[in-house]
Order: C-alpha cells, then structure tokens, then sequence
C-alpha cells in the first residue's frame, strides 16, 4: 500500500518506522500540552494540518464530522473509528503523523472514550504518540491498533505507558510483529498494571518464551478477564506452552475467556487442558480452534464436560475429531452437561453419524443454542436431522452456520454467515457490524463491549 504524498516541508516528512530512540519531530515534542480550543473537532482537525503542514484527509474529516454530531446530540462514550479497511468510502490510510493529530484531538475530550485505528500504518511512529495518549488521556478504555506495522519497539513503549495507566480497559495488538521481545514487556506490564481486563497479542509473533511469560504472571493477576494468544512462533513438538497455560488455568480463577487458536496442541496438549478445567471455575470461553486435536483429546473434554459448570463456549473449529470425537461429546451433553451454550466443530471431518448424534444431543439438553457444522461431511440423515431441529425451533437459524432448503423433495443445507467470531478480523461492509448471530462467542460470554 503507497502512503498518501505529503506537501513540502521538513514537518511533513515521514519519520523512520522502527527504532524507539528515534528522535521526536520538535513540532511533536510538546505532545498533548495544548489546552483543547473552542470549536468542532473536524475544525480543530482542520487547523492542526494547516499549522503543521499536514496533508488533510478527508476520510478522517469526515469521520470527525460525524462525531461532532454525536457530541452536540450530548452523546458520551464515543469510540472514534477510523479504521483503515472500510470499503465504502475512499481511504487514506492513517499514519504516524495522522496519529499525532488524533492525539491532539483526544487530549481531554470526556466525550470520546474509544479509538478504533486498525488497519492503518502508523507504525513505531505512532506506536510512541499511543503510548504518550495513555499517559496523559485519562478517559480512554478502549484502544484497537490491529495490523498498523507496528513491531517490538513500538510495543515496548505501549507497554511501559501501561505500567502507569488506570483508566485503559482492553488493548488489541492484534497483527502487530511485536515478537518475543515485545511480548515480554507486555507480560512484564501485567505484573504492574490492575485495570486492564481484555488483551489480545493474537498473530504479533510470539515465542515460546513470552507465551511462558504470560502464563507465568497470569497465574497471580486476577485482573485479566480476556486474554488472545493466537499463532505463536513454536518450535518443538513438546508442548511446553500448554502445559505452561494448563498451569495457569489451575491457579487462575478470573480468566473468563481464552483463545489458543494455532498453538498446534494435540492430544497430548488438550489433556493438559482438561485436567486444569476439573479445578478451574472462571473460564467460560474456551477457543482451541486450528489445532491437531481428535478424537483422543475429545475423551478428555467430554469427561470434563460431565463435570465443569463454568465452561459456556467451547471453538473447536478445524481440527479432526471425526465421528468418534463427536459421539463422545454429544454423550456428555445428552446425559451430564447442561451449561454449555455454543459449540462450534467446523471442518472436522465427522460424517453423518457424528453429526446426528449431535443434534440428537439438543433434543434432550436445553441449554445448548448455538452449534455450528459447515465443512463436515453432510448426508441425507445429517440435512434430514438439522432441518428438523430449525423448524421445530429447537434450534434457531440466528444460532447455526447452516440452512435447510428443499430441490426436488429433498433437502440440503446451505451456509449462512453466522459464527462464535465472524468479525474478529473485518466488519462488515453493510448491516451491523457487530451482530449477535455472526459472533455469538462474545454475545453469550461477553468481556466488555467490544470484541
């Protein structure tokens, strides 16, 4: 992606993307010290980019115009997007610049409490405007940087600016290479930091080290009640970082929601998991999609499942538990289990039997609404046996990834756009961005208000 061109001008010029040490443009160094002028954010946006001689982008006008809309109707809470993915306008992606505008502008304005900024290039640059806007705006609780090319120096200086923050409730780093290196002084900063409650590290190339780390301090912060560890760097076929996480989950009793998604656990692995879950009573999300679990590790969490009355949603989503995986499980939620809400076994290679004998299971448990099967193997018994379930109502079609049509007398089921977290990685380009039926994992076990 080509960065929009600047005007001339030595203020206008791009700072070099990395190294923490990198000297801070004079005309940025007093920061967010001016006092906030009278008048629309979009004005004082406006006169920002002309004292600076900043290139003014009309995306972000426009997105601050609607926000002073909502100011003036006397709305709090706003959450400022100017995610750089949307489809339905011309975007110009934010960068490190841009960013310290946004900083400007936040500095002290009760009314906007969030900022949304992903998918954008802001990269070490702006990761160091993050870090002074969360020592100084004392109203932020949510701040989203998700794939802004921001890499371990950059995350080092989030993280240390968390060190004193109390008002910042969830963090998305989300795509950021902040490596093994910036994953330890974020595991660091959650040894000193009590009010953050949502961190998601997924995809920022973790190691096995600073995935330990975070295991490590977790096992003493009761103040995490979200935490994203998806596709670490691993190397080995041990398993260390599951038994470090099972660890964890024995002692933790405030984690409500985790993702492990991509941490190649196997058989091996999800027994570690499962002996936590008998002394664990705080997880209520558990996501292990992506994995190499079968049928083996299904033994584990149906005998867990007999038992644990804290577990909500399970995401076991492409992995290979096949027929026998999902009789096991469906025994257990038939006859002991009535907490779970959501089970997803997407692409898991089960063929019919597995399949009916899963929705057999929701006959006779009442809790279980939401399940979701596409890419199995489907055959007249399974399609038969889903359409029945939906137009009973015993299985709403808000609460399925599937539905049932018929061609020439016999039915078939097709996919439908609902899931535990269609939108964890995009919203929608119509519709509502945060629907309960496309991300029915955070409706049911919600960890703050966004995802």
């Amino acid at each position: 992606m080509q960065r929009s061109p600047q005007q001339a001008g030595p203020e206008s010029r791009t700072p070099p993307s990395a190294p923490s040490t990198t000297p801070t443009p004079a005309w940025a160094a007093a920061d967010c010290s001016a006092a906030e002028p009278i008048g629309g954010l979009q004005e004082y946006y406006y006169e920002l980019c002309m004292e600076k001689s900043q290139e003014i982008k009309p995306f972000i006008l426009h997105i601050l115009q609607e926000v002073d809309e909502e100011i003036e109707k006397g709305l709090v809470g706003i959450t400022l997007n100017v995610a750089g993915n949307c489809h339905l306008m011309p975007v110009e992606r934010v960068t490190g610049e841009d960013f310290w505008i946004l900083c400007r502008i936040l500095k002290n304005n009760p009314c906007i409490n969030g900022l949304d900024v992903r998918y954008n290039l802001i990269s070490d640059v702006g990761a160091s405007y993050a870090a002074k806007l969360l020592q100084k705006q004392h109203n932020l609780i949510y701040l989203n940087l998700m794939f802004n090319d921001i890499g371990p120096e950059g995350g080092e200086l989030i993280a240390k600016a968390l060190h004193k923050n109390t008002t910042l409730k969830h963090l998305r780093m989300t795509g950021n290479k902040i490596e093994n290196k910036g994953g330890m002084f974020f595991a660091a900063m959650l040894q000193i930091n009590s009010s953050l409650e949502k961190l998601d590290v997924g995809d920022c190339d973790l190691g096995m080290q600073s995935v330990i780390a975070f295991a490590t301090v977790l096992t003493q912060n009761q103040t995490i009640k979200g935490l994203n560890l998806n596709r670490p760097i691993l190397y080995g076929e041990q398993e260390e970082s599951t038994v470090h996480l099972g660890h964890m989950l024995k002692e933790n009793q405030c984690l409500v929601e985790l993702h492990m998604c991509k941490h190649d656990i196997k058989n091996c692995g999800m027994k570690q998991l499962c002996d936590a879950l008998y002394l664990n009573r705080s997880l209520r999300y558990l996501d292990v999609s992506c994995n190499k679990i079968t049928q083996d590790g299904m033994v584990c969490l149906a005998d867990v499942l007999k038992s644990n009355t804290t577990l909500e949603v399970i995401d076991l989503s492409f992995n290979r538990i096949e027929n026998a995986g999902a009789n096991y499980l469906s025994d257990a939620l038939a006859s002991h289990n009535r907490t779970l809400k959501a089970l997803s076994v997407v692409s898991n290679n089960i063929e019919g039997e597995g399949l009916v004998a899963l929705s057999q299971s929701m006959k006779t448990n009442p809790t279980l609404s939401n399940i979701y099967i596409w890419g199995n193997k489907f055959d007249e018994a399974t399609r038969v046996a889903y359409s029945d379930l939906i137009h009973m109502g015993r299985l709403k079609s808000d609460n399925t990834d599937v539905e049932p049509f018929v061609v020439d007398g016999h039915v078939y089921l097709a996919e439908v756009s609902n899931g535990l977290k269609r939108h964890f990685y995009w919203t929608p380009g119509y519709g509502e961005a945060c629907s309960p039926s496309s991300n029915a994992g955070f409706t049911l076990v919600p960890v703050g208000q966004y995802l």
